[in-house]
């Protein structure tokens, strides 16, 4: 489970900011602390995990789960980053 939580705050970090040092900033943690839940898989915190939900709820069911619900504002980041393609191709 450690290593998908990482892999998790990854994809919303790439979806979400432009790098570590500004999704650090906006969550208020130590760069040093994300580097090493991305490069060892090392499970994050509670209180990091709160962070991000409450910086980003729409992605709260998925981090948590895996699961999403549309219908609801759930989504993964992948959804989110198609979303915001098709915008800018249709707008």
């Amino acid at each position: 489970m450690s290593s998908q939580l990482a892999n998790k705050l990854r994809k919303i970090r790439e979806a979400e900011t432009s790098g570590r040092a500004e999704f650090c900033d906006i969550i208020g943690i130590a760069k040093k602390t994300l580097e090493g839940i991305e490069q060892t898989g090392r499970v994050p915190k509670g209180d990091l995990l709160e962070k991000v939900c409450q910086t980003w709820p729409k992605y709260t069911l998925w981090l948590m789960t895996g699961s999403t619900d549309p219908e609801c504002g759930q989504v993964d980041p992948d959804t989110e980053i198609a979303r915001r393609e098709n915008c800018l191709k249709t707008g």
